[in-house]
Order: structure tokens, then C-alpha cells, then sequence
């Protein structure tokens, strides 16, 4: 908790600096922030970046091979892939719906006629389910290819399962590999509270209060949004799968959300989020292993509420009325893309590009939202990686309670048949 507590002033002081310097010190900014902020992030996030992939190779491997069974791999996937994509569908939903009560794009005057942006071609399904098998290994984990990672340790691990005894030397390398990594977590974890002040003094500082109050009601409507997805989405599910107070669970990942907020990167806070789920929410390894890496990679709810607001905002702006396919196909196209385009960078405004070509509204208007969608990154994020873990603790809790049915049932067939025996 006293992690939690520095994590969480820190984000609030760094705000309030970085919106400081923007209003009264401009040039006093440009030192601090080249000087101060910036290193204290780079260095942070460098950091917490170096483990990564280590850590997803490692904890994977092990995880997989804990799991043994390969049907119960195939069932503790096909847990993960729904949640996800039933989860991705109800954010965007909400989006939209609450981006057509609030209105956002009829407020204030917007200019597209002098906006530009160009759209990135999006990978399509096809090519993503191809590109998940590497061709070469060492090149997918230097190039940093989540996808390519997490299929070749699974791989790994189902054959330290199938072998046993023959690679126990392995097993162990794998093992200690998975307690270093950890260790350096915790290490580098103490320096969160300063990354995190200059992460978020940078971000705000660079960002100014006119900007966002330009976009005012649009980046309400997506705040609003993901406090709502949040709370009635991941909070019902924990209550209904684990019978759980959700308030506990969301403050037991406190630390995860400060360090996703002020890093807007899932993979990047893959190391802090897989720790307090293992740690604080007793998430065995080998389910949270798999399935909060597979999380960071694919499962992008924040970015599905963008999607929904933003569509209808630029619908807003340009007077055009969506017609209920075309809104079909706007929560068809976020949901598929948000698999499609897991290992694109700036995977948001491409899967953003690609909804607006759908239902023929312009491109151009991306170049309204991007000026302040760096502060809302962070926010879609600290949502993203509360729902890997609130997926892992379902998960983990629903394969409990069928393991517990299956020993009761072993239990009574074995008194029965002791009963006709007597």
C-alpha cells in the first residue's frame, strides 16, 4: 500500500506541475521537461520495457507446462478469448450510446477542411493468424513480436509438459529464470513513484489546457465511459464468476493501473500487473502467465470505447446520421480489429481509420482527436490492463470451482461404490 499511495501522489503532482508549467512557465517547461521529465520516464519505462519479454518467455513457458493438460490449455484459452471479445463488444457499445446522449461533435465549432490524415493499412485477419507462427525465433523476441513470443513459449512449455523428467534441467533453468525476473520487478518497481511523475508532467506539460479544453465534452464522454465499463462490466463479472468485492480486487491493482496511466503501454506494465495478480489477487502462475500476456497483446476495451465515441463524434461534426447496420458494422469492425492489429504501433488510430473507412465518414477526422489522445491513451490503458487481470482472476476462480465439482464427484462415487461394496 505504500507503493500504491507514492504511484498514486505522484500522478497527481506530476498533473498538476505539467499543467502548471503549460499555463505560466512555458520556457521554464521546455528545460524541465528535457532535462527532468523526460529522463525520469525514459529511464522508467526503459526499464520496465527490458523485462518484458524475458518475463513473458519465462512465466509462459512455465505457466503452459504447469498446466499439463493440453485441454485444459484449449479451455482456459477459449475462457480468455470470450471474455475478451464479449467484454470488447459491450465497450464499444457503451461508446457509442453515450457518445449519442452527450453529443460531443455538436459542441463547439470543428474544421476538417484543413485536417489531415493519412490512414496506415491495416493487417488483415488473415495475415495476423499467419504472422503468429515465427520463422525465427530470436528474431521475433528482438524485435519485440508479442504475438510470435507467446506462441513459440507455448510451444516450449507444452513440450516441457509432455517430456517430464527427461528436461527437468530445463524445467529448472525456466523456473529460476521466471525468480530473477520477478525479483528485478520488485526492484525496479521502487522507482516507479519518480517514472511516474515524469511521465505525467511531460504528458500534461506538452498537451496545454487549451487543447483539452477544445476537446472538453469528447474526452468526458470517453472518461465516462470507462469509468462505466470499469465498474459495471468488470465489476458484475468479478461479483457474478467469483463472488468477490470488486472494490477489493480494482484496489489490489492499483500499482498496475498508476504504472499503465503513466506509461500507456499494456505490455510495458505486463511485469507490475502479472506480480500484483500472482502476489495480491492469488492468481496460480500458470493461468495468470497465460493469459495476461494474451491480454497486453489483443484485449483492447479502452481503445474499443475510442472507437465508438470517436466514430460518432466525427459522425456528429460532418451531419451524418448512422444507420443501425452501419452501427453494427462499426462494433463488428472495432471488435475484429482489435485482434487483427494487436502488434501494429499506434494500433488505436489505425483500427479507428479502418471504422471510419466501414462506414464511409472521413479519414481527416483523426486529425482532430490526436492532439489530446495521448492523455486519454492513458486512461484507455489503466482500463485494458485491469480487465487482463480481472479475466485472469475469473479464470482462475472458474477453474477452482471445477476442479472442486470434479473431487466432489470422485468423492461420492467413491463412497457409493464403498456403500454397494459393504
Amino acid at each position: 500500500m505504500k507503493l500504491t499511495k507514492q504511484i498514486i501522489f505522484a500522478l497527481i503532482f506530476g498533473a498538476i506541475v505539467g499543467l502548471v508549467m503549460n499555463l505560466y512557465g512555458e520556457n521554464l517547461f521546455g528545460y524541465a521537461d528535457q532535462f527532468v521529465f523526460t529522463p525520469l520516464g525514459t529511464i522508467f519505462l526503459n526499464l520496465i520495457k527490458m523485462l518484458v519479454v524475458p518475463l513473458v518467455f519465462f512465466s509462459l513457458v512455465l505457466g503452459t507446462a504447469g498446466l499439463g493438460d493440453p485441454k485444459k490449455l484449449g479451455r482456459i484459452g477459449l475462457k480468455t478469448i470470450s471474455f475478451f471479445l464479449i467484454t470488447t463488444s459491450i465497450a464499444i457499445i457503451f461508446g457509442i450510446g453515450l457518445a449519442y446522449m452527450l453529443k460531443p461533435g455538436t459542441v463547439g465549432e470543428f474544421d476538417l477542411a484543413n485536417a489531415e490524415f493519412s490512414a496506415q493499412e491495416a493487417p488483415s485477419m488473415i495475415d495476423t493468424l499467419l504472422n503468429m507462427i515465427p520463422t525465427n525465433p530470436f528474431q521475433s523476441f528482438v524485435e519485440g513480436n508479442m504475438l510470435q513470443i507467446i506462441v513459440f513459449s507455448i510451444f516450449i512449455g507444452l513440450a516441457l509438459s509432455y517430456l517430464g523428467g527427461k528436461t527437468k534441467v530445463v524445467y529448472r533453468f525456466v523456473e529460476q529464470g521466471n525468480e530473477i525476473m520477478m525479483f528485478l520487478v520488485n526492484l525496479v518497481m521502487k522507482f516507479a513513484p519518480l517514472g511516474t511523475f515524469g511521465l505525467i508532467a511531460s504528458a500534461i506539460g506538452k498537451q496545454g489546457f487549451d487543447a483539452m479544453r477544445a476537446m472538453g465534452l469528447y474526452m468526458i464522454v470517453i472518461v465516462l465511459t470507462l469509468i462505466l465499463h470499469l465498474f459495471i462490466t468488470y465489476g458484475t463479472s468479478i461479483f457474478l464468476f467469483t463472488k468477490q468485492n470488486p472494490l477489493n480486487v480494482f484496489k489490489a491493482l492499483l500499482p498496475a493501473m498508476g504504472v499503465a496511466f503513466s506509461t500507456s503501454s499494456s505490455s510495458a506494465t505486463l511485469p507490475v500487473s502479472m506480480n500484483v495478480a500472482q502476489n495480491k489477487l492469488n492468481v496460480p502462475k500458470s493461468i495468470s502467465s497465460f493469459v495476461q500476456p494474451l491480454g497486453a497483446t489483443i484485449n483492447m476495451d479502452g481503445t474499443a470505447i475510442m472507437q465508438g465515441v470517436a466514430t460518432i463524434f466525427i459522425a456528429q461534426i460532418v451531419g451524418s446520421d448512422l444507420s443501425m447496420g452501419q452501427l453494427l458494422a462499426v462494433v463488428l469492425t472495432a471488435v475484429l480489429a482489435s485482434v487483427g492489429t494487436a502488434s501494429v504501433p499506434s494500433a488505436g488510430l489505425i483500427m479507428l481509420a479502418m471504422v471510419l473507412q466501414t462506414v464511409n465518414l472521413p479519414v481527416e477526422g483523426i486529425a482532430l482527436i490526436i492532439g489530446i489522445d495521448r492523455i486519454l491513451d492513458m486512461a484507455r490503458t489503466a482500463v485494458n490492463v485491469t480487465g487482463d487481470a480481472v479475466c485472469a482472476v475469473i479464470v482462475s476462480e472458474t477453474e477452482k470451482a471445477r476442479e472442486e465439482r470434479l473431487n466432489k464427484k470422485y468423492n461420492d462415487d467413491l463412497y457409493e461404490q464403498e456403500t454397494v461394496s459393504l
